[in-house]
């Protein structure tokens, strides 16, 4: 069966993995964060980037490479206090866009994700597994977007095709 779908490999975007009281980042960041999202799995967005709230003290700032010298200057990881983690992870991850009608078709047969808006809505964002591999799912305006380790991304080129038909 062939989808309708469009699978688009996405351009290295500055991420930035934080961990912390969302109360410790946002003195120590000030500006430089968007609105922390208000639930876990989920995401909040300001023009400027995205930052999704992924776990318990843990979050990920998304945002174009360009940006990515400006964030490290403002966010110092280097000198962060000690209840506070920030490293960058630009390079660690490579980005798939999943758009169409029946992108959520694709992502059932990739993860094991209740996608269903009701539970997973349009700020989603979560970490799972997709073809057997850590995967960080988040939902796009129309479709989703899905990362895996950059090592990876040929197996889930691979894999995404195959799903797609």
């Amino acid at each position: 069966m062939r989808y309708d779908v469009t699978i688009t490999p996405l351009p290295t975007m500055a991420l930035f993995d934080l961990k912390g009281r969302a109360e410790a980042l946002r003195d120590w960041a000030g500006a430089a964060l968007p609105p922390f999202p208000d639930r876990p799995n989920s995401a909040c967005g300001d023009g400027q980037g995205i930052l999704m709230w992924l776990g318990p003290e843990h979050w990920i700032l998304r945002a174009d490479l360009d940006r990515e010298q400006a964030l490290e200057a403002t966010l110092r990881p280097a000198e962060a206090p000690p209840d506070l983690s920030i490293v960058r992870v630009s390079d660690t991850l490579a980005f798939f866009r999943i758009t169409g009608p029946e992108a959520d078709a694709i992502l059932a047969i990739a993860c094991p994700l209740d996608l269903h808006p009701t539970r997973f809505g349009p700020d989603g964002a979560s970490f799972t597994r997709a073809f057997g591999v850590s995967a960080l799912v988040a939902q796009y305006t129309e479709g989703f977007d899905l990362a895996v380790a950059r090592s990876y991304a040929p197996m889930l080129t691979r894999a995404l095709a195959e799903a797609a038909g």
